[in-house]
């Protein structure tokens, strides 16, 4: 579906009733949380073993979309993930259809993104099953589950803010470095995607290992968390000592306290042998940094202005 933002801009009313300044903020936050919630529950049916639950796609088995009782709860769990994604495509639907009428470009680019992602996400879904579970393809699904948190970021904070041109609220520097702070963060979590794929929990006993060494591979990891974790730290110095406004302090507290949080969690299941309700929080952690880094990186620029027809009290609170 291609839509012509300019004509649905022209097409749609100008005015906004109050029922969409109300909603609109709303539905952005449900795309978010459900974003996040579809990550978390992708790894359960990972670490369940149930990857293949489904043996095929998009069909449950050759004869059917649905499972069978005979097939057992590993069919049972990967059915109830394929249905959750239609949940997360309803949430999309809706919040695509109240930033068409919200009449605003940028947030009407973001939700189509959101709602894009959803069926391409699906059909990456079905290639990791027809494929038995490759790591990679495995891997490239949880990536654009992480991408898209972070595009549901940006759109709840798209829909709080003005139009106008970005300008800093921080020296040059300070941005720069939330930018490589961004870029880090996103190198962490790639990593350790593929990390995931030497790992035990595959998704199927049968399931293909991508034949990395994994101690190497999680010594990487390990120096891009520090790395991290060091450039976290500075940019939460240089924002209080720069004198940033409220917001980019706490969006720099919040990105250091889920980043340490997530550390821990890392370094306890892997001297434990990866427990998988220690991994399950992993991965909720992986979209929670997903989320905060990007939340960073714009709360450290302002779009002036309000956008038009709307309240002061149809912005999320920060």
């Amino acid at each position: 579906m291609v839509v012509d933002v300019r004509e649905a801009l022209q097409t749609v009313p100008r005015s906004r009733p109050t029922w969409l300044l109300t909603w609109m903020p709303r539905a952005a936050v449900a795309s978010l949380v459900a974003n996040i919630l579809i990550v978390v529950t992708g790894g359960v049916v990972r670490l369940t073993g149930s990857g293949l639950g489904c043996p095929t796609w998009p069909r449950c088995t050759g004869a059917s979309f649905v499972p069978h009782r005979a097939m057992g709860v590993h069919s049972a769990i990967e059915f109830s993930n394929r249905m959750l994604t239609f949940a997360v495509a309803a949430v999309a639907v809706a919040t695509f259809v109240l930033a068409w009428r919200y009449r605003r470009s940028a947030v009407l680019r973001l939700a189509l993104l959101l709602a894009l992602g959803v069926p391409a996400q699906a059909v990456i879904g079905g290639v990791a099953v027809l494929t038995d579970l490759n790591p990679w393809v495995v891997s490239l699904h949880l990536l654009v589950s992480l991408a898209m948190v972070g595009l549901a970021v940006a759109l709840v904070r798209r829909v709080g803010e003005g139009d106008g041109p970005p300008r800093p609220l921080v020296p040059a520097g300070v941005v720069r470095l939330t930018r490589a702070v961004f870029a880090v963060a996103w190198a962490v979590l790639y990593v350790g995607t593929v990390v995931t794929g030497t790992g035990p929990h595959a998704g199927d006993a049968h399931a293909p290992r991508n034949g990395l060494d994994p101690r190497a591979l999680s010594q990487l990891h390990a120096d891009l968390v520090f790395l991290l974790l060091g450039l976290s730290v500075a940019v939460v110095l240089v924002v209080h000592a720069s004198g940033a406004p409220a917001l980019a302090r706490r969006a720099a507290t919040a990105l250091l306290l889920v980043e340490l949080a997530q550390g821990l969690v890392g370094f306890v299941q892997y001297a434990t042998d990866l427990p998988v309700v220690l991994v399950a929080f992993h991965l909720l952690g992986a979209a929670l940094v997903s989320a905060a880094v990007t939340w960073l990186v714009l709360s450290v620029r302002e779009r002036p202005g309000h956008p038009v027809g709307a309240a002061a009290d149809a912005r999320l609170p920060v």
